[in-house]
C-alpha cells in the first residue's frame, strides 16, 4: 500500500462576489479530485490551528505532523538546509525577498512585482557578497538567491552565539509564539529589526541584519541591474526584507523511523525540501515552473511515477494556486486548480491503482484573494483510496467539504497521524 500526499499550495479560499459568491476551487473543472471526493472521505482543516495564519514552512511542518509550535525555529533555518547551507546552532538564518523600495522608506512592492528573474538575482547577490563588509559586530555572511525574489541570509559569528529573538524587517509578516505569521492591513514601511529580549546576542543580531540591508541597499539603487529594469520601466530590485530568523536547528524526529515507512518528497520549493531534509525524507526539489502548466504538471507525474516503486510514502507540494491568491486574481486561481486537476490529477490516476494506494488531497494554507495573504480559512481535504468508504460528496471544494465525514480537522498535525493509521489497517 502506497501513500500520495498531495499539498496545493494556497488552494484554499472564501467565496467571491466576481465568481458569483463561490470560491476559485468551487469554480474550477476539477472532475478527477471530485471523483476522489466522491468515492473517499473530505472535511475541513486547520493546517495549523484556528487563529494561525501560517506561512508556508509552519504548515507543511504541521502537515508532516510535527507541532510547529514545539518543532518550528523559523523559515530562515529551514530555507538554509533546502539549499545546502551548512548551519551550526547558533549562526543566525533569514528567509529575505528582494523588494522595492521607494521614498521616505516606503515600500512599493514586496516581491519586486514578481518581475525579478532569478539571473539577475543571482547578480546582486554575487556583488553583495563580494563588497559588503560587517563592521558592527566580528561576523560574516552568505546571502543565496534561490528562485526569482526569493533569497537566504545566513550570519555566522566569530564570537559569541546570535540570537533569532529579533522582529522582521518584513511588515506583512509577524512573530507570535514563536511562529511566522501573515498580517493584514499594514503599513508598507521598511522598519529597522530590534531585539525582542535584552540581551547582547539579540540586540548584535538585529544590528547585523540592519547592516547588511542598509549596505546591501546602498549597493543596489543604483546598480546596472537596477539602471536597466527603470529604463524599461520596471521596479528595481534595491532593498531586501528579512523574516522569520531562527539560530537552531529544528529537533524533527525522524519521520521514516518514527512511523516505520520509507518518505520521499517532490516540492517546487526549497522551504519544502528544507522541511523533508530535516525530516529525514528522501528530497528531491523540481525544476521552476515553465509557464506552461500542462508541461510543468506533466514533469511532476513523470517524476513520481518513475519514483513510486522504491518508496511508501511521498509528500507532493505543488505551488499552483498561492501565486494568483496573491496577486488576487481569482479567475487566474481558478484555472490553474483546473489545470492541476488535468494535467497533474489526470494522467496520475490512469497510472494507478487506488485498490493500493491512499491518496490525500490538502492545501497547507489558504490564500484568499480578497486578502491577498494568508489566512487561517480551514482547507478542505480528501482522503481516497484503499478501502475507504464513499462519502456522498459529489464536489471537492470548500462548501461541500464542510459536509463530510472527516469533519474538521481542529490541529493540522492530527493529520499525519490519522493517514499513517489509515496506511497501516490497509496494509
Amino acid at each position: 500500500m502506497k501513500l500520495l500526499f498531495v499539498a496545493i499550495d494556497g488552494m484554499g479560499d472564501l467565496p467571491i462576489e466576481a465568481l458569483g459568491n463561490k470560491t476559485p476551487l468551487e469554480v474550477a473543472e476539477t472532475p478527477n479530485l471530485d471523483f476522489l471526493a466522491k468515492k473517499g472521505k473530505t472535511g475541513l482543516m486547520y493546517s495549523v490551528k484556528k487563529g494561525v495564519a501560517p506561512q508556508s514552512d509552519v504548515a507543511v511542518i504541521s502537515l508532516l505532523g510535527y507541532d510547529p509550535f514545539i518543532y518550528s525555529t523559523g523559515r530562515g533555518v529551514i530555507e538554509t538546509a533546502g539549499i545546502g547551507l551548512k548551519m551550526n546552532d547558533g549562526d543566525l538564518a533569514l528567509r529575505c525577498n528582494f523588494a522595492t523600495l521607494g521614498d521616505g522608506k516606503t515600500i512599493l512592492d514586496r516581491r519586486v512585482g514578481r518581475s525579478l528573474t532569478t539571473e539577475e538575482a543571482s547578480e546582486l547577490t554575487e556583488v553583495v557578497n563580494k563588497e559588503v563588509k560587517l563592521e558592527s559586530y566580528p561576523a560574516t555572511f552568505e546571502f543565496k538567491n534561490t528562485l526569482g525574489h526569493r533569497a537566504v541570509l545566513l550570519f555566522k559569528s566569530k564570537a559569541k552565539p546570535l540570537s533569532s529573538l529579533i522582529t522582521n524587517s518584513d511588515p506583512a509578516y509577524k512573530i507570535i509564539n514563536g511562529i511566522g505569521v501573515a498580517q493584514t492591513n499594514v503599513e508598507m514601511v521598511l522598519k529597522p529589526s530590534e531585539p525582542m529580549d535584552e540581551t547582547e546576542a539579540a540586540k548584535v543580531s538585529a544590528g547585523l541584519v540592519n547592516e547588511f540591508i542598509e549596505k546591501s541597499h546602498a549597493i543596489w539603487d543604483n546598480h546596472p541591474i537596477n539602471q536597466k529594469r527603470a529604463k524599461q520601466g520596471k521596479l528595481k530590485a534595491n532593498i531586501i526584507l528579512a523574516r522569520d530568523a531562527g539560530h537552531m536547528l529544528p529537533s524533527f524526529f525522524n519521520i521514516n523511523q518514527h512511523y516505520h515507512v520509507d518518505f520521499a518528497c517532490l516540492a517546487d520549493m526549497h522551504t519544502e525540501v528544507g522541511i523533508a531534509k530535516l525530516a529525514g525524507m528522501d528530497s528531491t526539489l523540481l525544476p521552476p515552473p515553465t509557464g506552461n502548466l500542462q508541461k510543468d504538471y506533466d514533469f511532476r507525474v513523470n517524476a513520481l511515477l518513475q519514483s513510486l516503486p522504491n518508496h511508501d510514502c511521498f509528500y507532493i507540494h505543488l505551488k499552483g494556486p498561492d501565486e494568483p491568491g496573491h496577486d488576487g486574481d481569482c479567475k487566474l486561481k481558478s484555472k490553474v486548480i483546473s489545470s492541476v486537476d488535468k494535467y497533474f490529477f489526470g494522467p496520475l490516476l490512469k497510472q494507478i491503482s487506488l485498490d493500493d494506494t491512499l491518496i490525500c488531497v490538502t492545501s497547507d494554507h489558504a490564500t484568499p484573494c480578497m486578502l491577498k495573504v494568508h489566512s487561517d480559512t480551514p482547507v478542505p481535504i480528501l482522503i481516497s483510496g484503499g478501502k475507504i468508504h464513499n462519502s456522498g460528496i459529489d464536489k471537492f471544494s470548500e462548501k461541500e467539504c464542510a459536509k463530510g465525514s472527516l469533519g474538521l480537522i481542529e490541529r493540522g498535525c492530527m493529520l499525519m497521524p490519522k493517514l499513517m493509521d489509515m496506511l497501516k489497517q490497509m496494509s
